[in-house]
């Protein structure tokens, strides 16, 4: 047994004495990942993975503390603000879907960001109706109001054992004290968005002296807003720190009102569940598009012996790439906000529709886009869109289990790295860019190259679609009570298809875990129609694939981040899949 943790790239050598007894080292890191040697992390009672070793870290403590899943998760999730300014925050928001051993029943706590009162459905086009360059990405202008801090603070007050102040007190620590910088991560603060932006140059570059490997961190402004959300939790939205937001936010022409912030509220939902395989799927509701696109594509794979085909074959991944084509074609036409729209949800996920949708997959070859057609009689005519292709990958997910057998599962996100590029002088906190997941205009893709329907149009208060998944499995047979995986992943419109690569790899493909997660990705989201798979793919099943009439793009870089979690059904024990395309992560447990 051994902590995994990930740091490829080489580092300083203050960094590598400070970091030497928790790392692998720099030559074996940096060699091709043979996924189906990889063996999983294991612990007998708890187990918390993250990108972030010093967030694992944070989680661990509270459970070691007498905290439960939740309390660890809330721990996670504000270090992760601290350490992991990319996609950790106080100023965006997400999901965490939770399930109770005891009681077994489910949450899904939507903390998701909101439009302020002041948006409109065409703010971010010109004079012409033409979308205006960066406008809902960058800036002032780009932010929804943030619901991490409020979605933390919920879970911990209804689920959570412990006190706030006590699983905040590591990301306190964190900020005040500072934490040993990677190479990676001293390098991935050398970003042209956060050098736009006085408070986030100066806090996150140094005024340009910027971060080297071996660097120790600190943000005591950040530590200072933490201290204070501990304290008196309703600051953010109700008090002191509400007036500096919103006074922040007025100087500097941005759209967020103090009544914006009083009148954010958490959603405690029902998520969605179905079955596949005798497992059951507990997954994310709207306002995520997520886990509709996983139930359709597993439903639509249902009567399709994918174990027989074997795991990264050609046939079994065409299989799996028709049926993402058709559930992102019903994601681009029907998926809003419910809480502002009415979409048929309960159609797309009617068993009947979903087999009729499948029938039309060619087993021999790729269905073009174009040409693709749902069955009649089940669904209302959707509008029709045009795409511009554009990719981007951020977000982070972290998945936790205690020793009684709760599981939680949380994505949460700034949506693209880093978010607007703006932190709240004084408060040093990166607000998000979660506008872009709007419709900004028919027919036009969000950074994500996604196709947005008129029910994802801007509104006050209105949530933007997500893609993000946050999932749990529960067992077969015997342990069908119980939860096999908890499984999750950061990069925007490739959430759905990545959680579906593990989920299946696991099930069908016979993986474990930590192979599942850092086996080769592939992902086909209807337009743009291209199938998009890591470098890491065989070059002769790149091939097969061609002569299948897929239009191939392979990535130079992978995407992704699976930080998840298996349960071993004969032995009970846990084991972890932490994501070896990130070189600073870390599972860990007892």
């Amino acid at each position: 047994m051994h902590h995994r943790i990930q740091f490829r790239t080489a580092v300083s050598v203050v960094a590598i004495a400070c970091l030497l007894a928790a790392t692998r080292s720099a030559a074996a890191q940096d060699a091709p990942i043979d996924y189906k040697a990889e063996k999983p992390f294991t612990a007998q009672h708890t187990m918390v993975v993250t990108i972030h070793h010093d967030a694992t870290d944070a989680g661990v403590s509270v459970l070691r503390a007498g905290g439960n899943a939740v309390d660890a998760a809330v721990a996670v999730g504000f270090a992760l603000a601290v350490v992991h300014p990319a996609a950790g925050n106080l100023g965006g928001g997400g999901f965490m879907l939770l399930r109770s051993a005891k009681k077994g029943d489910a949450h899904f706590i939507d903390f998701r960001e909101e439009a302020p009162g002041a948006a409109t459905a065409n703010m971010y086009l010109d004079a012409n109706g033409k979308p205006i360059p960066n406008a809902s990405t960058l800036g002032m202008k780009a932010m929804g109001v943030p619901g991490s801090v409020a979605g933390l603070v919920y879970a911990e007050k209804h689920y959570g054992r412990l006190t706030l102040a006590q699983v905040m007190a590591p990301a306190i620590r964190l900020a005040h004290d500072g934490f040993t910088l990677s190479a990676d991560e001293a390098q991935e603060l050398h970003n042209r968005k956060l050098a736009q932006f006085a408070a986030s140059h100066r806090i996150f570059q140094r005024d340009g002296n910027y971060y080297n490997a071996g660097d120790v961190f600190r943000q005591p402004e950040l530590a200072k807003t933490l201290a204070a959300i501990a304290a008196d939790p309703e600051s953010f939205y109700h008090g002191a720190l509400a007036h500096t937001i919103a006074a922040f936010m007025q100087q500097n022409g941005g759209l967020i009102t103090g009544q914006d912030l009083a009148h954010y509220t958490v959603k405690d939902r029902a998520p969605l569940t179905a079955e596949y395989r005798g497992h059951t799927i507990i997954t994310a509701p709207p306002s995520s598009s997520g886990g509709i696109a996983l139930i359709q594509t597993l439903q639509m794979l249902t009567g399709v012996n994918l174990a027989k085909m074997g795991d990264r074959t050609p046939e079994e991944m065409h299989w799996i790439i028709e049926a993402f084509r058709r559930a992102y074609m019903d994601r681009s036409d029907y998926d809003g906000d419910t809480d502002y729209v009415r979409f048929p949800l309960q159609q797309m996920l009617d068993s009947k529709y979903l087999a009729a949708f499948a029938a039309s997959i060619d087993p021999a070859r790729a269905t073009p886009s174009a040409q693709l057609h749902r069955p009649a009689g089940f669904l209302p005519d959707p509008p029709k869109a045009t795409p511009l292709p554009e990719e981007s990958h951020n977000t982070t997910h972290f998945s936790v289990m205690d020793a009684e057998g709760n599981a939680v599962a949380v994505t949460y996100t700034l949506n693209s790295s880093y978010g607007s590029g703006v932190t709240v002088d004084g408060l040093g906190f990166l607000l998000n860019d979660e506008m872009d997941d709007f419709t900004t205009q028919i027919g036009a893709p969000n950074i994500y190259g996604l196709i947005q329907s008129p029910n994802n149009s801007i509104a006050p208060g209105k949530r933007p679609l997500s893609c993000m998944t946050p999932t749990i499995v529960l067992g077969t047979g015997r342990q069908r009570k119980k939860v096999a995986l908890v499984l999750g992943s950061p990069g925007g419109s490739t959430i759905p298809t990545t959680v579906v690569n593990d989920l299946i790899s696991v099930i069908d493909g016979g993986l474990n875990i930590q192979q599942s997660v850092d086996a080769p990705r592939f992902h086909h989201q209807y337009l743009p129609d291209t199938l998009q798979v890591e470098s890491a793919t065989p070059p002769q099943l790149v091939a097969a694939l061609r002569k299948m009439d897929y239009k191939v793009v392979v990535s130079r870089s992978g995407w992704g981040d699976s930080e998840c979690i298996a349960v071993n059904p004969k032995t009970g024990w846990l084991e972890a899949g932490q994501d070896s395309r990130h070189h600073y992560g870390k599972a860990d447990g007892y």
